[in-house]
């Protein structure tokens, strides 16, 4: 798709659509409709309520006299003071979702509704939602049901100064990328999981971030046992797939500190012999969407070319019944030495991220962020939408909820007292992988931060919001890249930060 910034009266925009933002109040007009006779026709829908801006409300008008475009998209960006990057986002998202599902040579969005509401630092959010908006779950239809836009025009007004273009320029080929990143993560969770086996979807991942720039070292299964991953190669036994480890190093920030980025990447899981019921395994394809997410993230912050020190670490396996399959009351140890008792396979994320963790620890980072879609008590507490936040830094935990602040992605910051480790109390090793009934999603983030070293951390459960049930306007079915957006502008402020 090409991308062009266009200064111009809308009224004049040649493309075979034209979408204009409408606030929500008795249907705000956009400043592209007044003066205009879409004016009169947009009053009247407004009377009819058939017309009111909320957000990802979509109305589409033909043949609008006064506009070259022959159709146009009215797309609902909700009320003007709770207009944020969330809202903005998921309109861009609603707008491209309406207008992919048929193949498009052109389609120009007007960006004048969001300038007259001085909301131009919004536009990363709102073109970002354009972006991940044409591209669908349904990788395998024989039928394409998204088809990505020939052309889009970002229109400004015809008065808009150089200085004024040119930043939203930049704000545009930063939401491309970004989008295109989100895109990644999604396509790699939604791809089935017969097709990205460990060692493929290792391969997958390595391929994209080469091509970004970034160091890449893949480690096979003996590489695996020789580091002494006990965790990682005890999941990984009950599969014919062999595990891998995927080490992603970006370092182009000098002196400054390293953020380490862990992720989870099993690519089915079934629960091992604590089997799951089948409904359950159904979305199991999406269990690697932490790995999905750092490899995403990392590619979108290497061709924005940050000058930041990151080191990305993917535990990927699948986690399978068979003979060799690691059993309940086995107990491994651990690459940090420590011994842990398996009392229930299906507890196998908090088994891999260990091993990753230690391992990421080793080299004294700065900071440790690690995203899983670890428990299903994480989505009981705080429900399908919102992340669940474990740290032990203070400073990191709010750095981080800026970020999301600034993108509308949503993580709630959850207890990490110490009795709850109390829990893990093992009678045979140092620790047992499961907890007991209370407290689930917080005694396996305990679990977790006995692998960190001490060094300033931070859990990202991210079981809800990771996956879609259902398919809507504003929202597609199957994985939803989250926190790509959050962490490649956490990263930024702290490139900005370096920079002034």
């Amino acid at each position: 798709m090409t991308i062009r910034i266009v200064r111009q009266a809308s009224t004049t925009v040649a493309s075979q659509w034209l979408v204009v933002g409408v606030f929500e109040k008795n249907g705000e007009l956009a400043p592209e409709l007044r003066g205009t006779p879409a004016e009169a026709l947009c009053g009247r829908l407004i009377a009819q309520k058939e017309l009111n801006g909320s957000l990802g409300e979509l109305t589409a008008l033909h043949g609008l006299a006064g506009f070259e475009a022959p159709s146009v998209l009215l797309v609902g960006l909700g009320t003007r003071n709770k207009f944020d990057a969330l809202a903005a986002y998921t309109a861009g998202v609603a707008l491209s979702k309406r207008l992919a599902g048929k193949p498009r040579d052109s389609v120009a969005v007007s960006l004048a509704s969001i300038l007259d509401g001085g909301h131009s630092e919004l536009t990363s959010a709102l073109i970002e939602g354009v972006i991940v908006g044409q591209r669908s779950a349904g990788l395998r239809k024989s039928e394409p049901n998204r088809h990505p836009f020939g052309r889009l025009d970002v229109v400004l007004p015809a008065e808009t100064t150089d200085e004024a273009a040119a930043a939203v320029e930049t704000l545009v080929a930063r939401a491309e990328i970004v989008g295109q990143a989100v895109n990644l993560a999604r396509d790699l969770v939604n791809t089935p999981p017969s097709e990205k086996p460990p060692g493929v979807l290792a391969a997958w991942v390595g391929k994209h971030a080469a091509d970004a720039g970034i160091d890449v070292q893949i480690w096979d299964e003996a590489k695996i046992r020789e580091e002494r991953f006990g965790g990682l190669l005890a999941v990984a036994a009950g599969s014919d797939e062999p595990p891998a480890f995927v080490v992603l190093e970006y370092r182009k920030g000098g002196d400054a500190p390293t953020l380490a980025l862990v992720g989870k990447g099993v690519t089915f899981d079934s629960g091992g012999l604590s089997l799951k019921p089948s409904a359950s395994m159904e979305d199991m394809k999406s269990d690697m969407t932490g790995a999905a997410v750092v490899a995403a993230t990392m590619q979108a912050i290497a061709r924005l070319g940050l000058p930041v020190n990151v080191v990305g670490y993917l535990a990927i396996t699948e986690n399978m019944t068979g003979g060799r399959a690691m059993k309940l009351g086995d107990v491994l140890t651990m690459r940090n030495g420590k011994t842990v008792e398996v009392l229930n396979t299906d507890a196998e994320g908090r088994l891999i991220l260990a091993d990753a963790l230690s391992y990421a620890a080793e080299s004294r980072p700065a900071r440790i962020l690690d995203l899983a879609t670890l428990t299903g008590a994480c989505m009981v507490g705080l429900g399908p939408k919102i992340a669940g936040l474990f740290s032990n830094d203070e400073v990191f935990t709010h750095e981080l909820l800026e970020a999301c602040g600034r993108t509308g992605e949503r993580a709630w910051e959850m207890p990490l007292d110490d009795d709850f480790k109390d829990q893990l109390k093992s009678n045979v090793a140092d620790l047992k992988n499961v907890g007991g009934k209370w407290g689930g999603a917080i005694t396996a983030a305990k679990f977790l931060e006995e692998f960190t070293a001490s060094i300033p951390w931070i859990h990202l459960d991210i079981a809800g919001p990771s996956w879609n049930d259902g398919d809507s306007s504003t929202r597609d079915v199957g994985g939803t890249g989250c926190f790509v957006r959050t962490l490649t502008t956490h990263l930024e402020s702290i490139a900005s930060t370096r920079v002034s």
